[in-house]
């Protein structure tokens, strides 16, 4: 009962928290008098997310999909690439350092090179999801495959194990938390890599409902864009802490009892 009276406590605080925040933006933006050019109040972007919501819908399933196809293609890669240079020190020699590298290159620079090869539309912004999703997946994945204690390998050998079954039944149970973790990462930087891509090269989803309003100094639209995209980002992380807890809740309990 003490857990559950805990979690109530904690989600409470939490939606305070958020109502008082736009009640200060709502009572700031009335005490200033600031332009709704600059910064519209959450009353005002409220209005126009019921009035545009018929014109936003086509556009916020266009943006949906793309980002769980790119993630998804993102977390197959990063699954294979991070089994890849975890259970092999040569291949974590060999290949991190080019991943590192990959990955230090600003998503920006790529989208132009995916519009050249693909054109312009769903493909380019897939892509640039998927890209921008790989690197926590990987990261993860490796380190919980390099966690896993030599001691309990040898034991294994000595039992007659083969290394593959090393890896599927002790290996990659132990990188699942790494996993999930990496997961509530690489979902917000998915729709930062489709939405990056939509600004620069495609016809539809929020990315470039954004970019036509803010041409039109639509203040109140580009930031009713950006609360669809919250909410979005915010109820696939939600879905993936679910996801976390069904499928790892063995290490969360873990975790519990060594703080308790």
């Amino acid at each position: 009962m003490s857990n559950i009276s805990v979690q109530t406590r904690q989600r409470m605080l939490s939606a305070f928290t958020l109502a008082g925040f736009f009640l200060f933006w709502e009572i700031a933006c009335l005490i200033s008098g600031v332009s709704d050019l600059v910064l519209p109040r959450p009353s005002q972007v409220a209005v126009v997310l019921f009035q545009k919501m018929p014109l936003l819908w086509p556009h916020t399933v266009q943006t949906l999909y793309t980002t769980l196809a790119g993630f998804a293609l993102g977390v197959l890669a990063g699954i294979v690439i991070g089994v890849f240079i975890g259970s092999s020190r040569l291949a974590y020699d060999v290949a991190y350092p080019l991943l590192v590298g990959f990955s230090s290159i600003p998503k920006v620079a790529v989208v132009p090179l995916f519009v050249v090869w693909f054109g312009s539309g769903t493909v380019p912004a897939i892509l640039t999801s998927m890209v921008i999703s790989i690197f926590p997946v990987v990261v993860n994945v490796a380190t919980g495959l390099a966690s896993t204690e030599p001691e309990l390998e040898d034991v294994l050998r000595v039992l007659g194990a083969r290394k593959r079954d090393i890896l599927w039944n002790v290996g990659l149970p132990r990188a699942l938390p790494y996993l999930f973790a990496s997961l509530k990462i690489a979902i917000t930087l998915a729709f930062v890599g489709t939405v990056l891509s939509e600004t620069v090269a495609a016809n539809k989803g929020i990315g470039t409902v954004m970019m036509i309003a803010s041409g039109n100094f639509d203040v109140p639209l580009v930031f009713a864009g950006l609360v669809l995209l919250a909410v979005m980002g915010v109820a696939l992380y939600a879905a993936s802490s679910l996801l976390e807890r069904r499928m790892t809740g063995w290490a969360q309990r873990k975790t519990e009892m060594a703080m308790g």
